[in-house]
C-alpha cells in the first residue's frame, strides 16, 4: 500500500498497537538513544517521541520488527515481494512464440508504467514552510554515542544525478551537522553519489544535491537498496507502494524530490573545496567508525510540511532497527540473484549477528562437484556483495533461518583443511579489522554434502566429535585461557570459544597449534579465540565479535590431519589486533555504550515514559569490555 505520508504510517502503527507515543521531555543528545536501544533490542514498539526541546516530534524504531518492517513495506510477508519479482521476471523473459503471448505481456509492461516516478508541477507539502533563514540545527538531530563526532541525520535520502547522464541515484549516507547551514556528506569510494561527484569534480562545477526526510517509509528503504546502476530508486518504490512516487522541484537546486516529504534540505558540495574532518560515528557494526576527511555539504534552503515529524534510527551492537531493514534487503533481492545469476540458489540468509556485509548463508540446489565454489564466486561478483566477508553455503534441504540447524550442518559436513577456501578482494569501508583499509580477506565454507570427486580420501572422514572438554585440564596447560564455552559441543556442534589474554605476538597461532599437540581438542574442529574482555558465554555476541574482528585470510590457521582418516582442525583469531603484537598499523575502534550519567537519568525517568516494565540498559554489559580510549582504542 502507499502512505500518504508519514502521519498515514505512524496512525496506521498507532491503531496495530506498534507505537507508542512518548509525552516526558527527552533530550536528542544521548538519551533517545539510550531508550531506544533498550526498545530495540526487545524487539518493542516504533517511538514518537514529543517533547525533544524542538519544535517537531522525533520518529524512531518505525521499522524495528518483522511486522513493522511488512509494514512499512505494505505486505504481509517479505518473501511476497520476491514472489511477485520471480514471477514479473518470467513473465517478461519467457519464451514467446505466438501473438497471444505477446498480447498478454501488455498489462505487465503498463503495470512497469505506472511505478515510474513523475514530476508534478506547483509545490509539494513538503514545501509548505519555508524555513527563511535555514538553520539545520532546528531540527531535533540525534546525538547517538558518546564518542560521536556530534549529531547525525541518520535517516537521510539523498538525491544525487550524473552531471552527463541526468540519471538520478537515490542513496543514504549518514550527515554530521557542524554549523547552521554546514553537514559532513559521508558517501563511501564505492557508492553511485561518490563517483557522481568524481564527474563534477572533473568538470569543475558544484554538485546539486537535496535531502529528504520522511514520508512514506518505502523512500527510507529503497535509497539503502543494491540496485543496479541506472534503475531509478523511486521506481522501486513504486512498484512496492503499487503507486508511482510524485516529485517536485527543489526550490534553489535542479534536483527533484518526493512532494509528500516531511523535510527537504537543499543544498551543494563544492569539489574543489577541502573535505572536512567528519566522524567518529557509532555504527551498525557495533563499532565506531573512525573520524575520516569527507566533502562538505553547503545548505541552501530548508523546508518541510507543516505538522512534519523528523524521522531518525539509531545503529549499534545488534540487534537494531537496522537489522529488519537488511532482512528487507534479503528477502527483497533472492530473486533477482536467483533469476539473473544463481539460479541454483534455494535461499539466503544474512545473520544480524554478522552486520549484513560480514556473513553469508546461502542454500543451494548441488548437482555437481566444486558448484558451492562456484556459487561463492558468484555472489563476490554480484553489486555490494562483493563486501561479503564470509559465505557459507549449504545443501538445499537445511532450515537456513535455524541458527543451530546451519551450524550443526556445518560441523557435520565440513572438512577444514579441504573446505575453507580464502581469497582476497574489496571490503566495506567499516571493517576495522583489514591490515589495509577497504582491501583484505575473505572465506567460503563449503558445508554441502560431497561428492565423491571433492573429497580428500577415498571416503568421507566420519570421526567422533567431542560432546564436552576437559576445561580444567585446558586452562592448568594453557594458563593465558581465560574461560572456555563448548555447550555448543552438546548440540552437536563442534566449535568451542576461548577468550585469551594476549601478551606476546603469534599467541593465538601458537596456542592453537599447542591445543591440538597437546591433544585437548583432538575432537574439535573450529575453535574460535576472543578477548579475555569479552563474556563468551553469550554465543550470539561472540559471533558478532569474532565476525567484525577477524580477516580471514591472515587470521585462520588450519592443522591438517595426521593421516587420511583423522580429522583436520581450524581456529581463528578473533580478537583485537594491535601494532605491538600483530603488526597492526590501523587505528582499532571501541564498542558502542552510554554513559552511566544517561543510563542512571533514563533509569530515573523511566516509569514516567509509558514502556510499561523497566528494561536494563544493555550498555551495563558492555561498559565492561570497553577498552581504555574514546573511540579509537589506546591501551
Amino acid at each position: 500500500m502507499a502512505y500518504k505520508n508519514l502521519q498515514h504510517f505512524i496512525e496506521t502503527l498507532e491503531k496495530a498497537g506498534e507505537l507508542i507515543r512518548i509525552k516526558e521531555k527527552v533530550d536528542p543528545k544521548l538519551e533517545i538513544t539510550e531508550i531506544t536501544d533498550r526498545v530495540s533490542k526487545q524487539y518493542g514498539p516504533a517511538l514518537l517521541f514529543e517533547n525533544t526541546g524542538y519544535d517537531f516530534p522525533v520518529l524512531i524504531n518505525s521499522m524495528g520488527n518483522y511486522k513493522r518492517m511488512c509494514m512499512a513495506l505494505g505486505v504481509e510477508s517479505m518473501d511476497d515481494i520476491s514472489k511477485e519479482i520471480e514471477g514479473l521476471f518470467k513473465t517478461l523473459t519467457g519464451p514467446k512464440d505466438s501473438i497471444l503471448d505477446k498480447l498478454k505481456m501488455l498489462p505487465k509492461l503498463g503495470q512497469i508504467s505506472s511505478w515510474m516516478p513523475k514530476t508534478i508541477s506547483g509545490k509539494g507539502a513538503c514545501q509548505e514552510v519555508v524555513m527563511q533563514n535555514p538553520d539545520i540545527t532546528k531540527l531535533p538531530v540525534l546525538t547517538c554515542w558518546p564518542e560521536d563526532g556530534g549529531p547525525f541525520i541518520t535517516l537521510p535520502v539523498i538525491h544525487t544525478k550524473d552531471p552527463l547522464t541526468g540519471i538520478r541515484n537515490v542513496g543514504m549516507y549518514r550527515m554530521q551537522v557542524f554549523e547552521p547551514k554546514l553537514t559532513g556528506m559521508h558517501w563511501h569510494k564505492h557508492k553511485v553519489s561518490a563517483r557522481h561527484f568524481q564527474e563534477y569534480k572533473k568538470l569543475g562545477q558544484k554538485m546539486p544535491v537535496a535531502v529528504a526526510l520522511g514520508g512514506d517509509p518505502v523512500y527510507t528503504y529503497a535509497a539503502t537498496a543494491p540496485l543496479p546502476d541506472g534503475i531509478d530508486e523511486y521506481m522501486l518504490a513504486g512498484f512496492l507502494r503499487k503507486k508511482k512516487v510524485e516529485l517536485v522541484q527543489c526550490l534553489t537546486q535542479d534536483v527533484q524530490v518526493p512532494a509528500d516529504a516531511d523535510f527537504i534540505i537543499e543544498g551543494y558540495v563544492d569539489p574543489e573545496e577541502d573535505y572536512i574532518w567528519e566522524g567518529p560515528f557509532g555504527d551498525h557494526t557495533g563499532y565506531y567508525s573512525l573520524a575520516d576527511w569527507y566533502p562538505k555539504f553547503h545548505i541552501t534552503a530548508i523546508t518541510h510540511r507543516k505538522n512534519a515529524v523528523y524521522p531518525a534510527t539509531i545503529v549499534g551492537i545488534p540487534p537494531q532497527e537496522d537489522a529488519w531493514i537488511g532482512k528487507a534487503t534479503e528477502r527483497i533481492f533472492l530473486a533477482p540473484i536467483k533469476m539473473t545469476m544463481v539460479p541454483e540458489i534455494v535461499d539466503m540468509v544474512l545473520p544480524m549477528e554478522g552486520v549484513f556485509h560480514n556473513l553469508a548463508i546461502v542454500k543451494i540446489k548441488k548437482d555437481y562437484p566444486g558448484q558451492a565454489m562456484k556459487v561463492m564466486n558468484s555472489l563476490w561478483g554480484a553489486g555490494q556483495m562483493m563486501f561479503t566477508k564470509m559465505i557459507v553455503i549449504v545443501d538445499e534441504d537445511v532450515n537456513i533461518h535455524n541458527n543451530a540447524e546451519v551450524a550443526r550442518y556445518i560441523s557435520e559436513n565440513v572438512d577444514p583443511q579441504q573446505d575453507f577456501i580464502f581469497t582476497s578482494g574489496p571490503m566495506d569501508v567499516l571493517d576495522h579489522s583489514c591490515s589495509k583499509a577497504s582491501f583484505g580477506g575473505k572465506m567460503g565454507i563449503d558445508a554441502t554434502k560431497k561428492l565423491p570427486e571433492e573429497l580428500r580420501t577415498e571416503e568421507k572422514v566420519s570421526i567422533k566429535t567431542a560432546s564436552a572438554l576437559n576445561k580444567e585440564a585446558i586452562k592448568i596447560q594453557n594458563p593465558a585461557i581465560a574461560d572456555i564455552n563448548d555447550t555448543l559441543l552438546q548440540l552437536g556442534i563442534s566449535l568451542v570459544f576461548i577468550s585469551v589474554e594476549k601478551t606476546e605476538p603469534e599467541q593465538i597461532e601458537n596456542l592453537n597449534r599447542n591445543l591440538f599437540k597437546q591433544g585437548l581438542l583432538d575432537e574439535v574442529k573450529v575453535v574460535i579465540y576472543l578477548d579475555h574482555t569479552i563474556d563468551i558465554s553469550d554465543t550470539g555476541d561472540a559471533v558478532w565479535r569474532f565476525s567484525n574482528n577477524i580477516d580471514p585470510k591472515r587470521d585462520a590457521f588450519i592443522i591438517k590431519s595426521k593421516n587420511n582418516q583423522s580429522l583436520s582442525h581450524i581456529g581463528f583469531d578473533g580478537t583485537r589486533k594491535t601494532k605491538e603484537l600483530d603488526g597492526f598499523e590501523r587505528d582499532w575502534p571501541n564498542i558502542l555504550t552510554n554513559t552511566t550519567e544517561v543510563i542512571e537519568k533514563v533509569d530515573e525517568m523511566w516509569p514516567r515514559l509509558g514502556l510499561g516494565e523497566f528494561i536494563k540498559s544493555p550498555s551495563l554489559k558492555y561498559q565492561k569490555q570497553l577498552y581504555k580510549g574514546g573511540a579509537v582504542v589506546t591501551e
